[in-house]
């Protein structure tokens, strides 16, 4: 098995980034080939399936440049960014399951393909391949870091869960379930490089909050793209998250800027015996009309630019660089 996008993806700051750290992601990929393997053959099938979707691996190639931009020199980088991705994958493989996705990038979703079970308990083996790979770094202060990340991330989804439907959450309440969800992984990617490299606890805690503000910007920007025909371009479906009845940030800006009858479109929109097929293009029309989605990029804006602020403890140099355009490239997607 090989493991698709390992290519430098078009986007520019996503070619530099590859090209900064490929020799280092094609050692990850090896390790990732490795550890995928098991006498239970289903284990490698499902596990390469979504590992080879054509993600563009931006998780683990932040630990890598993380790790560079600290100046380190050891090997453990490749076995924390191949830990990251496998953190990646398994709650990609679980998320599924809950949303009862059947495509992602186009492609059929392990569970669509294997079931449900399978999907779960195999996410499940790639979480605890990921430990072991954090044990054989050999730092107890990695392991807290990352383990940490892993049950915030749990919590992120179920936080997700209870918003389901409802419109009405509170906006800090919706981006506690971002930074848990998403952006809890990119901060935790991004700290270990510090951390490996013996750097000071100011270094680690400024790319922490690079890798947070990242995550955040990150996931506004995907919220802004379900809604638009970009996303099509970007090979994902539109309309997902208003198909499972997600409740993400241009939709609660829209519900309460809405009248009544806006409001009861939202309420019945959401459930799913409610939907009809023109209703997507009203939700859209309704984002617009109250400036939803151009508030939402906004925000992704001004996380970009705490992210970039974060690097500025960091001397310039061609690391420092990409890592900032990596958080402009971020909200550059939508266009």
């Amino acid at each position: 098995m090989t493991l698709a996008a390992t290519s430098p993806p078009p986007a520019q700051p996503l070619a530099a980034l590859h090209a900064l750290v490929g020799a280092d992601m094609a050692r990850v990929n090896a390790l990732i080939l490795e550890r995928m393997q098991n006498e239970v053959v289903l284990i490698p099938q499902l596990a390469g399936h979504i590992v080879a979707s054509g993600g563009k691996r931006l998780r683990p190639m932040l630990t890598l440049a993380s790790a560079r931009l600290c100046g380190y020199g050891g090997r453990r980088h490749i076995e924390l960014a191949a830990c990251v991705e496998f953190i990646h994958t398994a709650t990609l493989l679980h998320d599924d399951v809950v949303d009862e996705s059947i495509l992602r990038r186009g492609t059929e979703t392990a569970n669509a393909v294997w079931g449900n079970q399978a999907s779960v308990l195999v996410g499940d083996f790639l979480f605890s391949r990921s430990f072991q790979l954090m044990v054989d770094a050999g730092s107890l202060e990695v392991l807290g870091i990352l383990a940490n990340a892993s049950a915030t991330i749990a919590e992120g989804e179920v936080r997700q869960l209870a918003t389901v439907s409802r419109p009405e959450t509170e906006i800090a309440d919706y981006l506690k379930v971002v930074e848990g969800k998403t952006a809890a992984l990119f901060a935790a990617a991004c700290r270990i490089g510090a951390v490996i490299a013996d750097r000071p606890r100011a270094e680690a805690e400024a790319l922490e909050a690079y890798g947070l503000n990242l995550g955040i910007a990150f996931q506004l920007v995907d919220d802004v793209l379900d809604y638009s025909a970009r996303q099509a371009d970007l090979g994902k479906t539109v309309g997902d998250d208003f198909a499972e009845g997600k409740v993400t940030l241009p939709v609660i800006l829209a519900y309460g800027r809405g009248n009544e009858e806006e409001q009861a479109f939202w309420r019945r929109v959401l459930c799913e015996d409610g939907r009809q097929v023109e209703d997507f293009g009203k939700a859209v029309t309704l984002m617009r009309l109250h400036d939803s989605l151009s508030e939402t990029l906004d925000r992704a804006r001004s996380s970009a630019e705490d992210a970039k602020r974060a690097l500025e403890l960091f001397p310039d140099g061609p690391v420092r660089a990409v890592l900032a355009d990596i958080a402009d490239f971020c909200v550059e997607r939508v266009y």
